[in-house]
């Protein structure tokens, strides 16, 4: 059975739990990870949003990843295994999860986000698989929740190893630096030494002017690579750099 709500065709919370079988025996809080903050605004007896559900989900999601990750490719450093993470739990790949079990169906969205085609909106669907995730950690626990999530883990994770551009840093610096409109990245070898037969190059990246990472290698190739992952770690370490671009100008590491 379905219901017509905001003008459109909108699957009960109800009827999306027959349809995936979660174990679920409070239908409340299935209902909340369900319900947007849209919804709220003009259904005063929605008590909450499941905003809170989404921040435990997110904790949940990075712990099942990681743990899952550890387990399935004992051969993989920690560099790699971060780098398989951080890929398995970004918006859009939470948001294609959220596809696969038709989401966008179920969730309980104000009219303005109903009207402005929310339900296949990437940040949306993400965040209410998150919320959903953490819903089901609370009702059945972490091994419900790992049984509902490692299928999802295990295609992404077959698609996403025969991506180069996962292990490649200067890819995903590239990626970055395109995503925050500063344009590409450029590599400048600035020093070299040793003898021929064993040369060591170090290579500086700028991005948008400034340098952002610095690295050494046998080749400028392999320099480059050190200076982009060197770059990458910074990125990571500050996450306001786009809000602030200031900070890093002629940054050494």
């Amino acid at each position: 059975m379905q219901w017509v709500q905001n003008g459109g065709t909108e699957e009960s919370p109800a009827v999306f739990l027959q349809r995936l079988g979660l174990p679920f025996k409070d239908k409340l809080i299935l209902a909340r990870a369900l319900t947007h903050r849209s919804y709220v605004n003009e259904h005063p007896e929605a008590l909450e949003d499941n905003e809170r559900l989404e921040f435990l989900g997110d904790a949940v999601l990075d712990f099942l990843s990681g743990a899952w990750l550890y387990n399935r490719f004992p051969e993989m450093d920690e560099g790699n295994l971060t780098r398989m993470r951080s890929a398995l739990v970004r918006t859009e790949q939470l948001a294609e999860f959220a596809r696969q079990i038709e989401l966008g169906r179920a969730m309980r969205l104000g009219r303005g986000e109903v009207a402005a085609g929310a339900r296949d909106r990437d940040a949306l669907l993400c965040a209410t698989f998150e919320a959903l995730v953490g819903a089901l950690y609370l009702q059945s626990g972490i091994e419900a929740t790992k049984e509902f999530i490692s299928p999802f883990l295990e295609k992404a994770a077959q698609t996403l190893i025969a991506d180069p551009a996962i292990f490649d840093p200067k890819s995903r610096l590239q990626e970055w630096s395109q995503a925050q409109r500063y344009g590409l990245p450029h590599y400048v070898t600035v020093q070299s030494s040793g003898p021929d037969h064993q040369r060591l190059f170090e290579v500086e990246v700028y991005i948008n002017g400034r340098v952002y990472g610095r690295g050494s290698g046998s080749s400028k190739q392999a320099a480059a690579r050190s200076a982009a992952q060197n770059a990458l770690d910074f990125i990571s370490q500050r996450s306001s750099i786009a809000n602030h671009p200031s900070q890093v100008a002629n940054r050494k590491s």
